[in-house]
């Protein structure tokens, strides 16, 4: 009797037993599927937030280079504003310059004229023709103020070499009023001007205080030849004694 119903509940729970764990398998199987996916969703939410990290740190470095390019620009900005500002303030120094420097160059050609025209007759038809050409300059407009003021500065310059040079040239001088005739010409920086005739036996010498040429006696031939030769550089330069055509404020 106990035997046959210990087999009996063993019939009966035998087969409880095997559902259970037919259950279980089940259940195991969907929790590793579960866990599966879950994983996978794990390890696709951990890549995609790799991802964006990376992303953001790339944003918040241009972010970074952003802001400094921002930066440069604005001090660029801020130096070409500066520079304008600089401009604007030549540009009314040049106006008010130009302004002051145009009236300086006519009373500068004035003031060659002045000196042309008292001055000894050294080249004076060539500083004359010098001068015009200064005139006829001012009132061109394609010709800059700068270069105007540059040709007036070298014209005195050269103004100022007539003074300390010794030169000769072949021109006209006028004799006796209206009679011209040509001749060398030679000059002692504003100190000595002497004439001579073509044939080179006659010389004539500038008076300052008569304006006038007067004739040279023949005694001093000799010397005025040799000023002569060492002006057209075919004698080496020695003591000189010639015959001065200066008044007597000049003298003193």
């Amino acid at each position: 009797m106990k035997s046959s119903i210990a087999l009996l509940i063993s019939s009966v729970l035998i087969p409880a037993h095997a559902d259970n764990l037919s259950d279980a398998q089940a259940v195991q199987s969907k929790t590793n599927q579960a866990s599966a996916v879950s994983q996978k969703r794990i390890d696709a939410s951990a890549e995609t937030a790799l991802t964006l990290e990376a992303e953001i740190e790339q944003l918040q470095e241009e972010v970074s280079n952003l802001k400094i390019y921002r930066d440069h620009l604005s001090n660029l900005v801020e130096s070409q504003n500066q520079e304008v500002s600089n401009l604007n303030e030549q540009i009314v120094q040049i106006a008010q310059t130009r302004q002051g420097v145009v009236p300086l160059m006519y009373h500068m050609l004035d003031g060659l004229k002045t000196i042309v025209a008292n001055d000894k007759p050294i080249r004076k038809a060539q500083r004359e023709e010098r001068i015009a050409k200064l005139d006829s300059m001012m009132t061109r407009a394609d010709v800059a103020d700068a270069e105007k003021f540059r040709r007036i500065l070298e014209a005195y310059q050269i103004e100022m070499d007539y003074g300390t040079k010794l030169g000769v040239y072949q021109g006209k001088i006028a004799l006796n009023g209206n009679e011209q005739i040509e001749a060398d010409v030679l000059y002692l920086g504003r100190v000595s001007l002497i004439a001579r005739s073509l044939s080179g036996e006659h010389f004539w010498s500038w008076s300052q205080p008569q304006s006038a040429w007067l004739p040279v006696g023949k005694e001093q031939k000799t010397e005025l030849d040799k000023a002569f030769a060492m002006a057209n550089k075919q004698i080496a330069p020695s003591m000189l004694t010639l015959p001065v055509s200066l008044n007597i404020a000049e003298g003193k």
